[in-house]
Parts: structure tokens; sequence; C-alpha cells
């Protein structure tokens, strides 16, 4: 829990009312952009904050919740691993007054500005505890960042004053693509008027992803399994997650891109009839140690004549690097050093 080791910034003065509104629930984002000039923040910048920022009004539907922005969000709380990282990724540590649930360890640039985030909760944090950091936006990467049986939800903070935007992942319709990545990120940025450095972002994004097909173009494709958890059944990556795209990409193929969901369970005999050559092991929080993981596995005699089984070609993976965010293209080379290592050497 927050212990009040680092300060939390001053509430800005006269800010502008946001108007919410709720509608039907949307697959895709949508930004409808009104309006100019509009300065963001307080006086007291860092390097990393705009001095202005333009193009408000900014009218933003997510999750059948409409909200429009006169001025960007100054102080934010965000829910989960994933949308503190994309926050970070953008420059935005100067408005982040709270984080919480992290998962895995978080990447290498980011750790130090993560690391000064007062930490509000080791879990989703309790609604009290996200209004004492007195923030005027929260940013849930799950859907449980806003579970309504826990007092958390998106209309509870609304009657609070406070705007809220969940993870396009979670708003529950369509397969998740890499697009959704980068729209993500876009979305992020024209609500902080940080539009320019949101490009800058997915373009660099966009070419470590390319560079990774280049290097692996024409490479066999590798065979992969994703194992989540579960005993009595394989919780694995369906054919409507981004694990699946991701795979694809480091030249791969989910052995259950047939699996017409976003994770689902499968019998450990359908994993043997398939013959995965590398199994992804998800790594995150409340799910057992991979090395626990790989014992399990490497344990079953069913599976002793999987090719990935009998070679030990596991490859581990946070789960944050398979979510909506920054980590997915990072996730793609990670992969396709493992499955295509004479293409990296």
């Amino acid at each position: 829990m927050y212990d009040g080791t680092f300060p939390l910034p001053p509430l800005p003065r006269g800010r502008a009312r946001r108007r919410t509104a709720r509608g039907p629930a949307l697959a895709l984002v949508a930004v409808l952009v009104t309006g100019c000039g509009a300065d963001a923040g307080s006086d007291d910048r860092t390097a990393s904050e705009p001095a202005s920022a333009g193009g408000f009004p900014v009218t933003v539907d997510n999750c059948g919740v409409r909200t429009t922005y006169e001025e960007p969000p100054s102080r934010v709380v965000t829910i989960h691993q994933h949308p503190a990282e994309l926050m970070l990724s953008l420059g935005l540590r100067y408005v982040m007054v709270g984080t919480a649930f992290p998962d895995s360890a978080v990447l290498p640039a980011l750790r130090k500005d993560f690391e000064s985030i007062p930490r509000l909760a080791e879990r989703e944090p309790s609604f009290e505890t996200v209004l004492a950091a007195e923030p005027d936006f929260v940013y849930g990467g799950y859907g449980a960042a806003f579970a309504e049986n826990e007092g958390r939800s998106r209309e509870a903070f609304a009657d609070a004053g406070i705007d809220t935007h969940l993870n396009r992942e979670y708003c529950g319709e369509g397969e998740v693509t890499m697009d959704d990545a980068y729209e993500e990120i876009r979305t992020l940025g024209r609500i902080f008027g940080v539009r320019e450095r949101a490009g800058d972002l997915v373009a660099d994004l966009r070419r470590r992803v390319a560079e990774t097909t280049e290097a692996v173009e024409g490479a066999p494709t590798v065979p992969v399994f994703v194992y989540d958890s579960g005993d009595g059944s394989a919780y694995t990556a369906g054919g409507r997650g981004l694990g699946t795209e991701i795979i694809r990409l480091a030249g791969g193929r989910n052995v259950f891109d047939d699996l017409d969901e976003v994770f689902g369970d499968v019998s450990w005999e359908q994993v043997v009839e398939r013959r995965p050559e590398v199994i992804v092991i998800h790594h995150y929080r409340g799910a057992g140690s991979v090395e626990r993981k790989k014992e399990f596995l490497l344990s079953q005699p069913a599976l002793a004549d999987v090719p990935a089984i009998r070679n030990e070609r596991f490859v581990v993976l946070p789960l944050t690097a398979t979510l909506v965010g920054v980590r997915p293209p990072h996730a793609v080379a990670d992969l396709a050093r493992a499955l295509h290592p004479e293409r990296f050497r």
C-alpha cells in the first residue's frame, strides 16, 4: 500500500469540468477531435511535459463510455502494469500519482520511473484508496480494474468526478491485433495532448516489428503451443488474441489458432496431436512459477513424445508482453530470436 514515501503533486487550480456519457459498447475506440488551443497542466513542468497541448476538446468513445476532455488529465492512477508502461513510454511520468498491481519485471528503460510512482496496492486497489490519491483520470488494464462488485465501477468514478479509460482489449468485442496496440497508444496521445510523441512511438514499434519479420522471412514456420496454466486441461492462447499474431510475426504458428477465443481450455490429447516444437510459457503473478510449470510439463508421460517436451524448447514471455500496450512488438523480437536463433547470429 502507498505509505507516503513519494509526495503527491498538488491538485491543479481551475480545472475545466469534463462531460461523460454512456452509450452502446464499441469494438474500437473512436476519437473525435474538435476545437484548438488549451494550455496543459500546471506551471510546475518537467522536461517531459509539453509546453502546451492543442486540439482540445477531445471526445473519446471507450467501451461504451463517451468522455469529452477539455484539457489533458493532470493526476493519473493506473491499475495494472501495462497501462503504466504505456504512459511512461509516452513521457507522461509527470502526471502519474499512483499505480497498482505490477505483474512482472518492468521494461528496463522504464524501471526507474516506474519505481518512483507511488504504489497504491499490490493488486487492484480499493475505491477509497484510489480516491485518496485525488486523481482526475484512472486508466485500467484489465476489466477487473473497474469491478462493479468491488465498488470500482466506471460509474462510481464518474459520480466522484473522475474520468476513466479501459484498455481497448477489454471492450469485449472482436479479434485483438497489433493494430489495437498502436491505436491504444494514439488514443492516449490524443487524451494527453502528446499526439506527436504517440505517433513517434508507434512508428518506432512498427519498425521493430518490421526488422524482426524481415529477419525471419523465409524461415520454416515453427509450431508453437502457449501454456498459460492448468493441469487437468491446458489453458492456452486462442486465435482471437494478440498472442497468435505475435507468434505469426515471429515466424511461428499457434497450434491452437483455430480456437475461437482469446484464451480457452484444450485437452492434453489435443496438445499431443498438434505436436508443437516450442512451448511458450506465460509468466505472471498468481499463476505459479515458471520452473513449476516446466516441471509439470516435463513430468507428464503423455507429453513425452511431443517435440517441444522431448527437446525441452521453452520460451518464457510475461503475460503483459501479449497485452495491448507497448510490449507486443518487443515480444515479437524476443520470440523470433528463440524460434529462429540462426537468423540473429
